[in-house]
């Protein structure tokens, strides 16, 4: 049985689609899904994010015990900024890729994958042992709304008075907003400008409606996944698993050998620093559309690769993946990718699909 977020009942209420996504009853659409992805990035859209996991690590050596989980350096960043990063099992592969908020000297917070949280505090609580940090999982407490979109800051700012002029890409500040406490991040995962709010379970639903009233649009996880696949952003579990290491995702900008001490994953990672598959941009020039699992061939039929992604673009208006290839696949090759049998032409290009003007 999914659990619900503290916003569930007004999902329904507005007459959501809703799903089991991750364990939890999550709103897939309200009408359509098209509307949604093009109100968000013409306007502002609305998210419940609530199934996301809070994880606080506390303490003198906080900053080290992370430095030694993850794979970025988090002990460098200052209060109130943010940083993304990966968690890796000892053989390299992903387990999960976070946003680290530094909240105070001693205190951070890990915002985790609803399907990984509890793995991710797990595995904190272990490599944090010899360190002087006490980690905290207070996914329970919280909430997650997100406002995306163009107009997002026009609206939040007829509701707080934080200077979210001043607040950074990749920063947080704490914040009243519409009466409510928040700590309010401008991170975003839909290619558009935006904040995130965390709050109080019992403070979802006022926030939900003063934002809805202030202008925000509703929007369901279908248009949260066409509009990431536009931007290029992975999806764990699909474009980033145990499988995988952040080499072969195109992250190795996240993996900092240089930083002092040991990180779980280092030894491997090292030698594997040369990807063993590369992820890629695949447009269609059909109008089927290439779906997770589906083969990347060459022009003698042989398998290349896999898509991990795929959905209608809004923003190009053809049909768009992204695949891991083989690392010797160029853009100058004859793809396709094969759907139930016939082979679909696809032109390989670079990430991402879509950037915003800024």
């Amino acid at each position: 049985m999914p659990r619900s977020t503290p916003l569930t009942e007004v999902h329904e209420n507005l007459g959501a689609t809703l799903t089991d996504f991750a364990g939890w009853l999550m709103p897939l659409r309200y009408g359509s899904e098209s509307a949604e992805h093009n109100t968000v990035r013409t306007a502002a859209g609305l998210f419940d994010l609530s199934h996301m996991g809070e994880i606080f690590v506390t303490g003198p050596q906080a900053g080290e015990a992370l430095d030694h989980a993850f794979t970025g350096q988090l002990s460098t960043l200052v209060p109130g900024r943010a940083r993304y990063t990966v968690i890796c099992a000892p053989d390299g592969g992903v387990l999960d890729d976070v946003i680290v908020y530094r909240l105070a000297d001693e205190e951070f917070m890990v915002c985790a994958n609803a399907s990984n949280y509890p793995r991710v505090a797990a595995e904190l609580t272990a490599r944090s042992e010899r360190f002087e940090a006490k980690v905290a999982d207070r996914s329970e407490e919280y909430a997650l709304i997100a406002v995306q979109g163009p107009r997002a800051q026009e609206i939040l700012a007829t509701l707080t008075d934080a200077d979210l002029d001043g607040l950074k890409y990749y920063a947080g500040l704490p914040g009243v907003v519409a009466g409510v406490e928040a700590l309010i991040a401008r991170t975003g995962y839909t290619g558009e400008d935006g904040f995130e709010l965390f709050i109080a379970n019992a403070d979802a639903v006022p926030l939900w409606r003063a934002l809805s009233e202030a202008g925000a649009v509703p929007a369901g996880l279908s248009a949260r996944d066409t509009l990431r696949l536009e931007a290029g952003m992975a999806l764990y579990g699909n474009e980033l698993t145990a499988d995988i290491t952040p080499f072969d995702a195109g992250l190795g900008r996240v993996v900092k050998f240089d930083k002092p001490g040991d990180f779980i994953g280092r030894a491997a990672l090292e030698k594997r620093t040369e990807p063993s598959r590369r992820l890629v941009g695949l447009v269609a020039r059909g109008r089927r559309v290439p779906r997770h699992g589906y083969p990347v061939v060459d022009a003698a039929g042989e398998v290349v690769g896999e898509v991990t992604s795929g959905a209608p673009s809004q923003s190009l208006g053809k049909p768009i993946a992204m695949a891991y290839v083989r690392p010797e696949v160029s853009e100058n090759d004859d793809l396709a990718v094969d759907i139930r049998g016939t082979r679909e032409p696809v032109d390989v290009v670079d990430l991402p699909f879509y950037r915003r003007k800024k």
